[in-house]
């Protein structure tokens, strides 16, 4: 049975994020989704998360964070910067200083404003490409952050903290969603939709994990 509560997704319109909405849609009894416009360079992100929220039947919020693209210049805000991997204990290019920290508290501040208590992301530990704000002691940190700021109780939940991209697209079978996802999200880092171009580093994390599950289902078959 759903909770007759109110949710927030944060929603990026890629596989993580569209499972998270799946999962929400399964566990709250009404759902919204707010989607951050930081100048990234593939603006068909935004297309894409407006897309699903319709077909979904989701509101969908679209909030203006280009002071983001001003202050923390990466690879997925100018294309003279090149998506490549950490070397040498550095972070990859496409880090995005304090974007986690923004999107929950304005997602959140969001959520106060709806009436909702429950904000949903899709941040991941395991598969994580060492972000330091994906991490759960980051989220958990944040969470009584926010509500200490705001004197109310918000939960900040994370589905797909402790599983890997294999995980995450059975989740997404589970919830009846495998083959919407695998179609419709963007996760891309050249914005290429479905499974991408198939060279970047998102692309070869989502490649990967869809690989492993469908050996897994058909060894399970």
């Amino acid at each position: 049975m759903k909770k007759n509560e109110k949710a927030v997704v944060v929603f990026s319109g890629g596989q993580d994020s569209t499972t998270c909405l799946f999962w929400a849609l399964e566990k709250f009894n009404h759902v919204e989704v707010v989607t951050f416009d930081y100048d990234q360079r593939h603006k068909a992100e935004i297309e894409v998360a407006k897309e699903i929220a319709e077909e979904q039947k989701v509101k969908h919020h679209v909030l203006d964070m280009a002071l983001l693209n001003q202050l923390a210049p990466n690879a997925l805000t100018r294309d003279d910067i090149e998506v490549k991997d950490g070397e040498d204990g550095e972070l990859p290019s496409t880090f995005v200083p304090g974007r986690n920290l923004l999107f929950l508290s304005f997602a959140t501040i969001l959520a106060r404003g709806i009436g909702a208590k429950h904000v949903i992301t899709g941040v991941c530990e395991t598969d994580f490409s060492g972000y330091p704000d994906c991490r759960d002691v980051f989220i958990k940190s944040l969470n009584v952050t926010l509500n200490l700021s705001m004197d109310d109780e918000f939960v900040v939940h994370t589905p797909l903290m402790w599983l890997d991209k294999a995980e995450t697209w059975e989740m997404a079978d589970e919830l009846g969603a495998f083959d919407y996802v695998r179609n419709k999200t963007l996760t891309c880092y050249n914005g290429v939709r479905g499974d991408g171009c198939g060279e970047c580093p998102a692309c070869e994390l989502r490649q990967n994990g869809l690989n492993d599950y469908l050996d897994k289902k058909e060894r399970n078959a």
